[in-house]
């Protein structure tokens, strides 16, 4: 169930772009989105015209729009000789009938499109059947639609049905049938994926999400971090699946990171409902790595968009790293300093990249080192002079400050996890100035 197997679908097809504004509604908010509209509508292949832009003062049931602006737009369309019409705005199913019949066109809203993009871009078993899930689940209502041509095939006598009537029970059936299956499928995956995150969660590693609004450079970002071939394409929803990497080996101490799907504005509740295997990455996250485009000249509404988001998730107060990714096109970097202000991100947390050019990428790891480090307390250990491995085990899983080989056996300052001061107690100093006042520590079991 796709576009492009609609009929007359081809690349560079042409479609009409209809934004709507809606009351006590700013202008710029349906100007941007019809922006990220046009963007959508380019990802998919079709070449964008208009957009055609209406002032929404009540809904009409019928078309949406009044019934004079309807037959403005078809006017339009009929004169750009476009085939398809995309609103920016959702269309029920019995609205979307409405316009196809006035228009003579294809019509779709932002959501078909969206749905759409992700079909192309999910990768894994399981964002797959999260995508044909919320497919079905939108095309469902639309299945009388698809075959009002072969409903009139058959005369109207009592009791009698035309082969569209018996192709929707059919397709209706198949629909539902198909849903239930997925579904099983999709639980099943799902508690494969628990699995593996509760195994992973036990490692005592600290663990961040990258996330941010879509095409803000999140997995390029991710991939200089992590010196990985993470999949990075310039365009919405490049990246649909959770890709979890571990930090460059240049990080001491180990840290993973997971890339997460980009937020939109009037991104559809289901899609965020189909899409939890790559926000749940957010939850379970430590830390989060919150990328803004900072040449965006919509920067407030994308961050405003993102940590709507994240109060969603109820992950808004989870410690926050901030970003500012593409200096390379800022021309002015003054704009930027005003911009961490007025959306209130502390210096201390703030961070100015380009993840083209590698600029600040440095100080985004010694962000991560610092944030780290609050949040393992640090601890000294004595270990006997012939037990490198857990040295090497504490180097792996946490910040080592100072190594000092002494009398008694290797003394190390270090910030580690619970986790990992859980297996290291036994070598566990109770306090820093035993030593100091009493001579050489003796490792003793914390109590």
């Amino acid at each position: 169930m796709s576009l492009l197997h609609t009929p007359g679908y081809d690349a560079g097809t042409r479609a009409l772009l209809v934004t709507v504004q809606h009351p006590n509604e700013d202008p710029a908010v349906s100007e941007e989105t019809g922006e990220e509209l046009r963007e959508l509508v380019r990802a998919l292949g079709l070449s964008p015209k208009g957009p055609v832009r209406a002032k929404l003062r009540e809904p009409n049931a019928r078309f949406l729009l009044g019934s004079g602006k309807a037959h403005e737009i078809s006017e339009r369309a009929a004169d750009l000789e476009v085939e398809w019409i995309v609103f920016d705005d959702p269309l029920s199913p019995s609205q979307q009938r409405n316009w196809e019949r006035l228009t003579q066109r294809v019509v779709v809203d932002r959501q078909e499109i969206i749905l759409d993009i992700f079909a192309r871009h999910a990768r894994t078993t399981e964002a797959k059947l999260q995508v044909e899930l919320a497919q079905m689940q939108y095309y469902l209502p639309r299945l009388a639609h698809a075959w009002t041509h072969l409903s009139r095939q058959k005369g109207g006598r009592r009791g009698t049905r035309g082969e569209g009537e018996k192709q929707i029970e059919l397709d209706r059936r198949q629909v539902l049938r198909r849903i239930q299956e997925l579904r099983s499928e999709l639980r099943e995956v799902q508690s494969q994926r628990a699995t593996m995150r509760k195994r992973r969660v036990g490692i005592p590693i600290p663990t961040g999400s990258i996330v941010g609004y879509t095409n803000a450079g999140k997995s390029s970002l991710m991939r200089i971090l992590t010196e990985s071939d993470v999949r990075v394409a310039n365009r919405p929803f490049a990246t649909l699946d959770a890709t979890t990497r571990r930090l460059s080996s240049q990080f001491e101490g180990g840290a993973v990171l997971t890339d997460t799907v980009g937020f939109i504005q009037k991104l559809p509740p289901a899609l965020i409902d189909a899409f939890k295997s790559t926000l749940e990455e957010t939850v379970i996250a430590q830390f989060l790595i919150h990328v803004i485009d900072a040449a965006s000249r919509n920067i407030d509404r994308q961050f405003a968009a993102t940590t709507e988001v994240l109060e969603e998730l109820e992950v808004a107060d989870r410690p926050r790293l901030f970003v500012f990714n593409k200096i390379d096109l800022v021309e002015d970097r003054f704009t930027l300093q005003a911009a961490t202000e007025r959306l209130e991100c502390p210096p201390e947390r703030t961070a100015f990249v380009s993840a083209k050019t590698g600029e600040g990428v440095e100080r985004v790891l010694e962000l991560i080192r610092q944030l780290i480090d609050e949040q393992s307390a640090e601890s000294v250990y004595l270990f006997p002079a012939d037990r490198y491995d857990l040295i090497a085990y504490l180097h792996r899983n946490g910040h080592v400050v100072s190594e000092e080989h002494t009398d008694a056996g290797i003394e190390v300052h270090a910030h580690v996890s619970p986790e990992a001061g859980g297996r290291l107690s036994a070598y566990k100093l109770r306090r820093t100035s035993v030593a100091a006042e009493h001579g050489p520590r003796r490792p003793m079991t914390a109590g």
